[in-house]
């Protein structure tokens, strides 16, 4: 049986309190370049926003363009990252994106979704980052909190990544993509939390599906 989503009056209501609850909602990665935004989605994989930043406070005082990086072996590469999770494969697709990078690309990170997706270690999620943070293209990246909070809540209704950033691109005006996805990720971080949301706290309640399931 399908799950059900909010109209369209609904989501426009939702997002218009989404905004008034983080009307500074931006992406919590510190970079200073598209590149080092590229790493940094790339270590957040299956890692918090805060260790990633922690990591790359120290890493990019060194290491923040691809030559700096490709003079790094992956074992020191992944001691340096090892606090992350999963660092020797992040280790290894870090140094084959930096390799690709300085041979197809002058170094110079690419700004469109099919040509990111071409880079190790780069899916549609860090694509979108990417593309969204530094470049402001509209762009919606779907990660945990995006799946969770949109689907709880009814901004989308599906089981599956992908199909949620469709709907969402759908139900969605296209200028207010990347800041609505800046919105969700705040309210799965600070309210809509994975294993016991505050309902009691949010402003979402008479729009949110799930609250009002709970309530039946």
């Amino acid at each position: 049986m399908k799950k059900k989503s909010l109209t369209k009056k609904e989501i426009n209501i939702v997002l218009d309190k989404l905004y008034q609850m983080y009307p500074e909602a931006v992406c919590e990665l510190v970079f200073k370049s598209p590149f080092e935004l590229l790493i940094s989605t790339i270590l957040s994989a299956q890692c918090t926003d805060i260790r990633v930043n922690k990591i790359t406070k120290e890493l990019y005082k060194e290491y923040n363009t691809p030559q700096a990086f490709i003079r790094l072996t992956e074992e020191e590469l992944g001691e340096k990252i090892r606090s992350c999770g999963f660092y020797r494969m992040k280790s290894k697709n870090i140094l084959a994106t930096c390799r690709i990078l300085i041979e197809e690309y002058n170094e110079e990170v690419p700004s469109n979704r099919e040509e990111l997706m071409k880079l190790p270690g780069v899916g549609r999620k860090t694509a979108n980052v990417v593309m969204s943070n530094a470049f402001s293209k509209p762009a919606i990246a779907v990660d945990t909190h995006v799946f969770r909070v949109s689907n709880r809540i009814g901004l989308a209704s599906s089981d599956n990544v992908e199909e949620t950033e469709q709907q969402l691109m759908k139900n969605i005006e296209k200028e207010k993509w990347s800041d609505a996805h800046h919105w969700i990720i705040y309210h799965g971080r600070r309210v809509c939390k994975a294993r016991k949301p505050l309902c009691e706290e949010c402003l979402l309640w008479e729009e949110c599906l799930y609250y009002k399931g709970m309530k039946r």
